[in-house]
């Protein structure tokens, strides 16, 4: 594997990285509807502000989703509108292994 192709896989496996936890595929998903702020976010997802922060931090620095400060306010915004698609594509293959693993125990 050339440099470059290796810098293209690795900002890619930090991106997939950043987004490997259920509390950010949440998010991610709920911002497919619009931007939120940090307390909208924290009561979506059940958590304190802190840690929405952190986990909006974490998707902010691999590049999923922006900010906008307003005021006092700092709304998020979802940077790759194709996520629905990687949300398709994981519903897809886990409904096959749901229907595999079922036929196993049938």
């Amino acid at each position: 594997m050339d440099k470059h192709t290796k810098a293209v896989f690795e900002a890619r496996a930090a991106m997939v990285k950043a987004m490997a936890h259920p509390s950010r595929l949440y998010i991610l998903e709920r911002l497919q509807e619009r931007p939120y702020c940090v307390c909208e976010s924290t009561r979506l997802v059940g958590a304190d502000k802190s840690t929405v922060s952190k986990h909006l931090t974490v998707l902010k620095h691999a590049g999923v989703v922006t900010c906008e400060k307003r005021g006092v306010e700092v709304r998020h915004a979802l940077r790759m509108p194709c996520i629905h698609k990687f949300f398709s594509c994981l519903e897809s293959v886990l409904k096959v292994n749901l229907e595999d693993s079922q036929r196993l125990v049938a």
